[in-house]
Formats: structure tokens, sequence, C-alpha cells
């Protein structure tokens, strides 16, 4: 169900609709859409988010999956509020939020993920295997990267799994903003999207 804030089936919040603080990682709006379109979500899919920072996606996913249900894995209890106030600005009911680090604290959430996103968890080789564990035939994961070591270690991880239908996009996305008396496109800092399904 569209909220009040943004009344829309489609995804692409703006920015500034977020409550956001410094120093905490936040998603913007055309680095969203990437992630989300590499996800392929279901009106009832369970989203497992990790490293889910200001709760960008899981605000996005759960008014795009009004029948599915998002866990948000965050192991900062702050930032864990903040996802919370996320979610009540944008009136998403479906939001679950666990608080721990990752892969440890996965055994507490109770449903299977069908989708499973993965921002900057760190160490990537100890949490993807250990998603993979919980994942369904068919699941899909999506994992981001901001350098290249980053790049090679969701890939090799990938590859060990033997996940098929792999997937890499590097983000290039410019934004034109006011700077003085002129106008100036402005680059957004780049990341590597990877998807991977589980075979069946």
């Amino acid at each position: 169900m569209p909220s009040q804030l943004w009344p829309y089936t489609t995804p692409g919040i703006p920015d500034e609709l977020f409550e956001h603080l410094p120093g905490i990682p936040f998603s913007q709006r055309e680095l969203r859409l990437l992630l989300i379109s590499q996800l392929r979500l279901k009106s009832d899919s369970v989203l497992w988010d990790i490293g889910a920072g200001t709760g960008t996606i899981p605000v996005e996913a759960g008014l795009l999956c009004p029948n599915g249900h998002i866990i948000a894995v965050e192991r900062d209890e702050d930032v864990a509020n903040l996802i919370q106030r996320n979610c009540h600005r944008f009136e998403v009911k479906n939001v679950e939020i666990i608080q721990g680090s990752a892969p440890d604290c996965l055994q507490e959430i109770k449903l299977v993920p069908d989708r499973v996103c993965i921002e900057g968890g760190k160490p990537i080789e100890d949490i993807l295997p250990a998603v993979w564990h919980y994942l369904p035939p068919s699941g899909r994961v999506v994992a981001t990267a901001a350098n290249l070591e980053g790049l090679y270690a969701i890939s090799q991880s990938f590859s060990l799994l033997l996940a098929r239908n792999v997937e890499v996009v590097q983000s290039a996305v410019n934004r034109l903003e006011t700077r003085g008396f002129s106008q100036t496109f402005v680059a957004v800092d780049p990341i590597f999207i990877l998807s991977g399904e589980k075979l069946d």
C-alpha cells in the first residue's frame, strides 16, 4: 500500500524524504532503483536486507511487497532505531528489524527468505555462504561492493556456491546540482551490484 508521504506504486523515493544521519550508510535513489530491479521482488516476497543502514531498501521493498515481509538486519542500536523511524514515516508495517551482526544473528530470523540483499556486509566470505544455507532453490541474492576487493570477494563466493544467472552491474550516475551561480553534474559514488540465484 502506498503511504501518504509516497503515494505512488513505483520505487524511487527522493532521498530528502528519508531521515538520515551523518556517517550512517545511505543508498541513494538511483542506486536503490538498480538494487531493487536486481532483486526481482514479488508482492509476497520475504526479503532479508543485511546491513540495512538508514532503511531505504526496507522501506521501498515494504511498499512494493504489500503481502511480503521484510527483515532488516542492523548491528547498531541507533541505526536500528533510525530504520524504525523511517518505516514509521512511510507507514510501512511489514518490516521487522533484527539488531545483531550477520551471520551470527541470522538464526534468530523465523522466516525463510526468497530474496536477500547484502549491502556492504563484512566479511562477505562468511555472510554469503550463511545466507545461502537458508535460501530455497531459485532464491536470489543481490550484494553490493564499493571497490575491486569487494567485487572479487563476492564473485569468488558466488563461484564457490555454484550460483547461476550471475550478473554484475556498475553504476554510473550523475546528478545536476547548483553550485554557487551555476549548475553542474556531480557524480554519485559508483558501486558494483552483483546478483545470483541458487540452483534448483
